[in-house]
């Protein structure tokens, strides 16, 4: 990879524990790559705080905050959309996310998971930010909540998995997808099609690090050093340069979390 190409990696958890050991050379390969920003993404309070920490000493990284349909439990704290209300308005952070619905663990009903999506999708459109969605089994739900809500910000299918006919429907009421490491398997033919049949103007790239690790390093702990492997096979799929798709998804990247080229 030629590291005259500019990446922006648009989700990842550095602060995942299995970065515990190596973290600074991780951040030291991905600039080494030419993945230039990443955004930390926070999944509750705690990692939220994180991410808006991370993003504050590390240049090129901003912050994603929010609750994750799998962290329920943070709702019992009557305070915590307050607390969380106080971390959106914090420097560098630029998305909520990420929420939504998450009907594989299932741990909280789908009405709790609700809940807990629209408070979050009403607290960005107060701050003006984009939202990023969790979806995992939940296309019917994720769907209805957003062609009702239809915020005006932004929203970005985090590692987006479905078929052409899913991509279209989210495309049609204004959503981002952000494509991650299982694009890259041999048998993922759906993704495949998806790939080939959506627009690149309405892409991002993301590792989701440190999971979803795409082909040939499927298995084993990714970063975001990987994330060009991502755009590669974007590039193949759509008869395209890399650096096309490595321009087109940073600019998306920028323009969705309301960064200037040359933000520092």
């Amino acid at each position: 990879m030629s590291v005259s190409l500019r990446f922006f990696d648009s989700h990842a958890h550095l602060n995942n524990d299995q970065f515990t050991d190596d973290r600074a050379a991780v951040r030291g390969r991905m600039q080494d790559a030419g993945v230039l920003r990443v955004c930390e993404i926070g999944y509750d309070l705690e990692s939220s705080r994180n991410a808006i920490s991370s993003a504050a000493a590390e240049a090129g990284c901003w912050a994603i905050v929010g609750v994750q349909p799998n962290h329920p439990e943070v709702a019992q704290d009557p305070t915590w959309l307050d607390q969380l209300d106080l971390l959106a308005q914090q420097p560098n952070v630029v998305a909520i996310g990420e929420i939504g619905f998450d009907h594989h663990y299932a741990i909280a009903p789908v009405a709790e998971q609700e809940e807990l999506f629209r408070a979050q999708i009403a607290l960005a459109a107060r701050h003006h930010l984009p939202i990023v969605i969790h979806s995992r089994n939940a296309h019917a739900d994720t769907l209805r909540v957003l062609t009702d809500v239809r915020h005006p910000y932004g929203v970005i299918m985090h590692s987006f998995a479905g078929d052409v006919t899913y991509a279209e429907a989210c495309v049609d009421i204004g959503c981002t997808l952000s494509l991650s490491g299982p694009i890259t398997f041999k048998n993922n033919h759906a993704m495949h099609d998806v790939v080939t049949a959506i627009g690149l103007e309405h892409l991002l790239i993301e590792t989701d690090s440190p999971y979803l690790s795409p082909h040939p390093l499927r298995g084993k702990r990714n970063e975001p050093t990987n994330v060009p492997l991502v755009a590669a096979f974007i590039a193949d799929r759509k008869g395209m340069s890399l650096a096309e798709v490595a321009h087109a998804t940073w600019q998306n990247a920028n323009r969705l979390f309301g960064l200037s080229d040359d933000t520092p």
